[in-house]
């Protein structure tokens, strides 16, 4: 019941490693001797999502449009929360992901820069313990890792969700263990990668033993006001649907919208894809709009078909 070490949390990464299986990595050898990017994780909690509407799928498929690998990761509904998870809203735009082996996620990642691990199907030991984590009725420490965790053969770009300031710290500690020179930790919406505009969004870039903290604010880019509520599973995923073909219409597609261009323009910018902030916001809304996100789901639909 007390809060993990470091050191305990990298031993339970190191099996994590050992017991499931990885993803193959992706060869960073061009013919043009143009290095891949490392893939990015979108760590966000297994529970799911009960309060706030997601767009952790957003920011995956605006990354994966700009060309950088995005690879997240879950399973089926699960406690404590219980509440909506990832496998679930893929679904919902057409992608099916829980029949996908390892061979087949390097294959979605490689071609089209995103793949969802489906961890029951990679990694069954995570489900095996779901009653514990009921039992226990908190968050154990098995929570905290799989914000943390990549199940991928080679090395990544980590980004961490997580709610309590000290879950921080105990993540920087175990990286540090386990050799990992870079994260990002967002302070998100229960626990995930998603900014918030009702406050200040916090970020801590980890590169080694530097830190840099970012302080952002959605209401100096016309984006604030309250996140987006999870009033109702069924139509936060037909506006998520309306969003990704890029026709917003109604006043929840609108406050969607500006969710995704908040969350999904930090991440433009923060991995390079674009100059400063106010450019990475206007890239996520062109992007956004102009129905590119679509046409990325029809191409991993096709990858994932030619296995």
């Amino acid at each position: 019941m007390k809060r993990p070490v470091p050191e305990e949390l990298a031993g339970i990464l190191d099996a994590y490693d050992r017991l499931s299986e990885l993803i193959p990595a992706l060869d960073t050898r061009t013919p043009e001797a143009v290095a891949t990017p490392l893939p990015i994780v979108l760590g966000c909690p297994y529970d799911g999502r009960a309060r706030t509407a997601p767009v952790t799928p957003i920011v995956a498929l605006l990354l994966a449009n700009a060309g950088i690998p995005v690879l997240l990761h879950g399973g089926d509904r699960m406690p404590t929360k219980h509440g909506l998870p990832m496998v679930e809203i893929w679904q919902a735009l057409g992608i099916d992901w829980t029949g996908c082996g390892v061979t087949r996620l390097h294959n979605a990642l490689d071609r089209a820069q995103l793949a969802f691990a489906y961890t029951p199907l990679i990694f069954p030991a995570t489900v095996a313990v779901a009653d514990y984590r009921d039992q226990v009725g908190k968050r154990p420490p098995l929570a905290t890792i799989e914000l943390m965790w990549s199940p991928y053969d080679g090395s990544v770009r980590p980004v961490c969700g997580f709610v309590h300031p000290p879950t921080e710290a105990f993540m920087q500690g175990a990286f540090a263990l386990r050799g990992q020179p870079e994260f990002m930790a967002v302070k998100g919406l229960e626990g995930s990668c998603d900014l918030p505009r009702s406050r200040t969004a916090i970020i801590g870039r980890y590169h080694g033993d530097q830190l840099e903290r970012l302080h952002l604010h959605a209401r100096e880019f016309d984006l604030g006001g309250m996140d987006t509520p999870l009033d109702s599973e069924a139509e936060y995923l037909a506006d998520l649907a309306m969003l990704v073909a890029g026709r917003i219409e109604t006043d929840r597609e609108r406050e969607l919208m500006k969710s995704a261009v908040w969350s999904g323009g930090v991440f433009l910018w923060q991995y390079g894809v674009c100059a400063d902030l106010a450019a990475g916001i206007a890239e996520a809304q062109q992007v956004i709009q102009s129905g590119q996100l679509a046409q990325k789901i029809t191409e991993i639909q096709a990858v994932l078909r030619g296995g």
